[in-house]
């Protein structure tokens, strides 16, 4: 069924139209976007494993065994969440995403979103987190939030007093070490406040989020 030589249209009009997404890597190998499901237990090895290796320059302490790791995946296997995976040619996972209702299925949390370092950059990230809003189009989201930690000093946003004009330093926000939240921005998401303090003294999680419904 995919074809090897699908553009990036293609994959972006087959989410629209809900079917399964193909998507071309830069070498030109096709990518499927897939459910994780509960009997596939390499699938979930290899997910757990991305969480780790991942998450672990930025963010060291989000996951820091694998044991931790694929208890985070295994809870996002069930029927009230969604949790996509992109394979390579091989049938190997390279990126993998989750969404959690809340709101009464109104409003939909991304988490987690994670891509082998050896694939970023290749359009995999974007293709998930588009993937994901059309999953949860189907289910009737209007609202897809996230939120991103700065445990490091990514931001300007970090180790500042963000009780006092906080809009205006989330206006002025600067990427300083290649944070995520620019990413997200470009495909329409907005920074919508701040947990000042989440992760220790001067490390905020910013929230962000997307009308999508």
């Amino acid at each position: 069924m995919p074809l090897r030589a699908v553009s990036i249209i293609s994959h972006l009009n087959n989410v629209s139209r809900g079917e399964p997404p193909v998507l071309p890597t830069e070498h030109g190998h096709a990518m499927d976007i897939v459910d994780l499901h509960l009997y596939d237990e390499t699938a979930i090895q290899q997910a757990a494993e991305l969480l780790v290796l991942g998450f672990r320059e930025h963010w060291p302490d989000s996951w820091t065994t694998l044991e931790s790791a694929l208890d985070e995946v295994r809870g996002l296997l069930t029927a009230d969440y969604i949790c996509r995976i992109a394979l390579d040619d091989a049938g190997n996972v390279v990126g993998w995403i989750g969404g959690l209702p809340s709101y009464d299925g109104n409003v939909w949390e991304l988490h987690p979103l994670v891509v082998h370092p050896d694939y970023q950059r290749q359009g995999i990230g974007r293709a998930l987190v588009l993937d994901l809003e059309a999953r949860v189009r189907e289910r009737g989201g209007l609202t897809l939030h996230l939120g991103s930690d700065d445990v490091d000093g990514s931001t300007s946003l970090s180790d500042v007093d963000l009780y006092t004009e906080l809009w205006e330093k989330i206006r002025t926000i600067r990427n300083l070490k290649g944070h995520p939240y620019e990413f997200y921005q470009k495909l329409g998401y907005t920074i919508i406040g701040v947990m000042p303090d989440a992760n220790g003294r001067g490390k905020p999680d910013i929230y962000m989020a997307k009308r999508i419904g």
